[in-house]
């Protein structure tokens, strides 16, 4: 009987380093892009706030543990967030326990959207802090944020990602000032509108916001198409 080539493949042959997802989570609170992180109760980096993640199980893909994790911090269903791959970091000494390879992932949830986070099994707390000024993190976590923001701010450019961060229905006042907090800067009001007529991606709901004085008129988001489509370089 003539063996097969799977017959000799032996995987103790080859080293097998350990995947984990990390997952970055932003929503807007207070007036301030925010991150959730947990804050870890075991070795390495006990007492340690980090970035929310875990281990890749043998039977699920790389999207379904960004989500199961995701699910078990926030307790925010996979259709009420946006979701996206953001890089790999593989340094062969990032953690300490053996060599681990984590992909990370960029999380937009609007704050409509939140339920109340909770620590998991490995955590001893949960929080929102600014994604700016962070605590210090365990592993390359800081590095990890600093690439998940520059991403954010980089996509705003070239789609209308942003308005995954708001409400279904918003003030055009409330828009700018979701996409001033992002960018981290102060946006011309006149200028800023005219680039949101000409990029047709929000629409004019029959219904209005009393803010102490006019009432504003509220807006959604066009649904005939996903944001990555409908995006346009003119806007913001």
């Amino acid at each position: 009987m003539v063996n097969s080539p799977a017959d000799a493949y032996n995987p103790a042959d080859y080293d097998r380093p350990s995947v984990t997802v990390d997952i970055v989570i932003f929503s807007l609170l207070d007036a301030q892009l925010k991150a959730l992180l947990i804050k870890r109760k075991l070795w390495p980096y006990e007492g340690y706030w980090a970035i929310p993640g875990g281990f890749v199980e043998m039977t699920e893909s790389l999207e379904d543990a960004a989500y199961r994790e995701l699910k078990e911090e926030t307790n925010v269903d996979r259709a009420d967030v946006y979701l996206e791959q953001l890089r790999t970091f593989g340094k062969p000494d990032r953690d300490p326990r053996t060599r681990v390879i984590t992909v990370a992932y960029v999380a937009l949830v609007g704050a409509d959207k939140l339920q109340n986070p909770r620590a998991g099994d490995d955590a001893a707390d949960v929080g929102w802090f600014s994604a700016y000024k962070p605590p210090r993190l365990a592993f390359d976590h800081h590095h990890i944020l600093k690439h998940a923001v520059t991403r954010l701010r980089y996509k705003l450019e070239y789609s209308a990602v942003g308005f995954q961060l708001l409400p279904e229905l918003f003030t055009l006042r409330e828009l700018q000032q979701a996409y001033e907090i992002v960018l981290d800067e102060t946006l011309d009001k006149g200028n800023f509108r005219s680039k949101l007529r000409k990029s047709k991606v929000v629409e004019a709901v029959k219904l209005y916001r009393q803010t102490g004085g006019r009432p504003a008129r509220l807006y959604r988001f066009k649904d005939d198409a996903v944001a990555e489509v409908k995006a346009r370089r003119l806007f913001p």
